[in-house]
Order: structure tokens, then C-alpha cells, then sequence
């Protein structure tokens, strides 16, 4: 990480270019939530600047929500207000089944029409990468804990591929909540083997730069993936459990 810190330059308010160039790494991702900064020493050496300097910009990228400062721990970069909140809604029960299905067609079949669209080597083979896990761990023994792990990590990685910051950052919430609210409904008979070749169409579809096919194949999968999982919440036994 050190590379990412070159000495600021004039002109300007120093704790202001400190500011920027802070939020530049943010806005790029190469620096993520959760990240930390490098020790306060460290880091005023790293950029040239002196230690007031850089306590002037560390508490006005906090003020804005933008840095954590933990004491005794550090600084670190918070996540987005934004998605505070949509996390907060959607762990609080505020949408149904409907809503967050209906959410993520919203968001996943566009991301499958540009992940085609803007493909790039390097793309396709972090989603071929994310494809070759999913069908690794489905076979027996089946880990269903991981399976469903991988399954919401290929959808991520489609919109990564995609090339939309924000859209990577709403479709985690929301498998999120997917994984965390609900039993997956993989488990259901025929599920597994039929949620994998709608995977491999939407990873087809991509790789030939085929957009039409890929949104087409990405809301075939969705709306299977609600129809399974409007059959699993409509059984006997989970209503008798309470599920979502």
C-alpha cells in the first residue's frame, strides 16, 4: 500500500490536498471499508506533509463520514453512508421476498448486459475463476454454507466485471440479506443442478460479449431463484419456522 502515498504537492490548503487525495483512493477503491490507514508517523513521512497537517484532514474526512478514527486502533476507512442505510433497511425486515427479488433484477440484468458489453480479460477471468469454485463446491460432499457463499460471489463477480462501483456495492447488501435472512433454497430437489446451468448461460453470454443473451439468462435465473424460493416460504415447514 505504500505506493499509493506520494508526496502531496502545492499549491493549496495542505490539509485540504491531504483531503483529496485521501478521497481519491476511496472514490478508486484502492482504498475499501474496512481498510486501514498507515500509523500517523508513517504516513505524514510517506506524503511529506507534517502531523497537524495531517490531524486537520483525518478529522475532516471523519466529520464527512469519510474516515473512523478507533483509538488505540487507528484510522480507518468507514463505509458509505449510503449503504449504512440500505443495509440497516434491509437487516430490519423492511422488504419482502417481492421487494428484494424484484430489487435484484433491477440491478443484476443490466449488470449482465454491461459485463458483456465491457468484458475484458482480465474480467472474464475473475468470472470464470468465481464460475470454476461454484461448480467445484457443488459437488458431493455439498458444503451448503460455501455453496451459497460462492453463488452470491459469482453474482458479484458479474457486476465487478460490469464496471459499476456503486452497483458492487448494492448487489453485497443485498446478497447479504439473501444469505443472512433466509435458509438458501439450493437445498430444494433439482434447485442445485438447475441454478448451474443458468449460471453457465449468463457466464456464456458474457465471455461472447453477447449482452441481450446475458440479461435475458441473468433474469431467467432471478426469476427462478424466486420461484424457488416462493415455494420453499409457502411450505409447511417454513411457516412453521417463521422464515422471512
Amino acid at each position: 500500500m505504500d505506493n499509493l502515498w506520494e508526496p502531496i504537492q502545492p499549491p493549496g490548503s495542505l490539509a485540504g490536498r491531504i483531503a483529496e487525495r485521501i478521497e481519491e483512493l476511496i472514490t478508486a477503491e484502492q482504498l475499501r471499508p474496512g481498510d486501514r490507514l498507515p500509523p500517523e508517523r508513517e504516513l505524514a513521512t510517506m506524503l511529506g506533509v507534517s502531523r497537524p497537517s495531517l490531524r486537520e484532514a483525518i478529522r475532516s474526512l471523519s466529520a464527512r463520514g469519510r474516515l473512523a478514527v478507533r483509538h488505540g486502533q487507528g484510522v480507518f476507512v468507514e463505509e458509505p453512508a449510503t449503504t449504512k442505510r440500505l443495509t440497516h433497511s434491509l437487516t430490519s425486515y423492511e422488504h419482502d421476498l417481492d421487494e428484494l427479488f424484484a430489487m435484484r433484477e433491477v440491478l443484476e440484468v443490466p449488470a449482465a448486459g454491461w459485463a458483456a458489453k465491457n468484458r475484458t480479460d482480465v474480467g472474464i477471468e475473475w468470472l470464470q475463476d468465481a464460475y470454476d469454485k461454484l461448480i467445484e463446491a457443488t459437488r458431493d460432499p455439498v458444503d451448503w454454507d460455501e455453496v451459497q457463499r460462492l453463488d452470491a460471489a459469482f453474482h458479484e463477480a458479474v457486476v465487478r466485471v460490469a464496471g459499476n462501483r456503486f452497483l458492487m456495492r448494492t448487489l453485497g447488501v443485498l446478497n447479504e440479506i439473501m444469505v443472512t435472512g433466509m435458509e438458501t433454497t439450493l437445498r430444494l430437489p433439482g434447485r442445485l443442478e438447475k441454478s448451474a446451468g443458468e449460471h453457465t448461460r449468463i457466464l456464456e453470454a458474457i465471455k461472447a460479449g453477447d449482452s441481450r443473451a446475458a440479461r435475458s439468462a441473468a433474469r431467467a435465473h432471478i426469476r427462478g431463484a424466486y420461484a424457488a424460493a416462493r415455494r420453499h416460504m409457502d411450505s409447511p415447514v417454513a411457516a412453521e419456522a417463521g422464515e422471512m
